[in-house]
């Protein structure tokens, strides 16, 4: 799986752009705040539907336009395709030149995997970036999970308005096992996504670890939702304190993983290095997953991602990423045996 090109209208700083990609190597370099990271992004919303860096979609239209237009043109073993996202006062999506109605429409045609400077955080900040890792990975692969994350997210919004309700308005405690149960369903289905796909990386892990690292790494995903009458029983317990808080205080949206090296929690006792060595091994991990599941690599991202490694991990990086189209982010140019260097100054890329 490859981009083949990108065109760009009115996003970010680019005006008017066009790049023919190589299907192995691309690197962008120039100084900072000229443009890179905007290529980046422009295939991750064409990926994803929406920005790695900003939920406000307005911030990606270039100052002084009134929409943006970002398309890019792939090739998988099977199949070519096109994606073309325009974005004015509301999004629209066209693959292969159809509309399409639904996000999970989207997902799944171009696979990829990011690195960015802020992923190191992913290990050291709280279960929130590490659910969004996991609901990045496994949305990619399946269209089912995401129809399933975005009821449950409904139905929490809708079970935590109706428990301000009950505080404020002295609403029947009763009707909240209408939610109850939606909610329980959802999140068993999703427990299960999780649980087989931190397996899947659990696979992988050790063996790229182990390439980087004389360490053992485990990977352990924490839930009390996966099966569906225990977090029943759960919520029934927690009713009361729900209502005092206004909120839902359990559930796989409260849910995480750990990641342990020789045993003891990284986030806890884990080396600046150490960190960058896990991380590492995880997106690693990630990519082959996805491998495994589509029979072909997925794209990868590196946003600058080069400078958090030492040469040691740079070459263990670079020995695990053949066959697979990479686009990488940087300051200094790097010299290539093969593939495209681009030079990026104030939104205009030269080749």
């Amino acid at each position: 799986m490859y981009i083949n090109k990108i065109k760009l209208q009115n996003f970010r700083n680019y005006k008017e752009q066009e790049i023919n990609l190589d299907k192995n190597i691309n690197i962008f370099y120039g100084n900072n705040a000229q443009g890179k990271t905007n290529i980046l992004e422009a295939i991750f919303l064409c990926a994803f539907g929406k920005s790695f860096r900003t939920s406000k979609e307005k911030d990606l239209i270039c100052l002084g336009e009134e929409s943006l237009n970002a398309e890019i043109n792939y090739q998988k073993s099977d199949r070519e395709g096109k994606i073309k996202i325009v974005i004015a006062n509301k999004k629209q999506i066209e693959v292969n030149g159809v509309k399409i109605k639904k996000l999970s429409e989207l997902l799944g045609n171009i696979n990829i995997v990011i690195f960015t400077p802020d992923d190191i955080q992913i290990l050291k900040n709280g279960p929130a970036e590490r659910r969004r890792f996991l609901d990045m990975l496994i949305g990619q692969l399946r269209p089912n999970y995401v129809y399933n994350l975005n009821n449950y997210l409904k139905t929490l919004e809708q079970r935590n308005n109706y428990l301000r309700q009950i505080k404020e308005e002295n609403r029947p405690e009763e009707m909240l096992e209408i939610w109850d149960e939606k909610l329980a369903e959802y999140a068993e289905n999703i427990c299960k996504y999780r649980i087989e796909f931190i397996q899947k990386i659990k696979n992988k892990i050790g063996k790229i670890h182990s390439t980087i690292a004389e360490e053992e790494i485990d990977i352990k995903y924490l839930t009390e939702c996966s099966n569906k009458e225990d977090y029943l029983n759960l919520l029934k317990q927690r009713r009361k304190l729900d209502i005092i808080k206004g909120f839902t205080t359990k559930g796989i949206h409260r849910d995480d993983f750990k990641v342990y090296i020789n045993n003891k929690e990284i986030e806890i006792y884990g080396s600046q290095g150490q960190h960058r060595t896990a991380i590492l091994s995880l997106k690693l991990a990630e990519l082959y997953v996805i491998y495994d599941e589509i029979g072909e690599y997925p794209i990868l991202l590196l946003d600058d991602f080069m400078s958090e490694l030492d040469e040691k991990r740079r070459k263990s990086l670079i020995q695990n990423i053949k066959d697979t189209q990479v686009i990488i982010t940087c300051t200094d140019k790097m010299n290539l045996e093969s593939g495209k260097l681009f030079y990026v100054e104030n939104g205009q890329v030269k080749n």
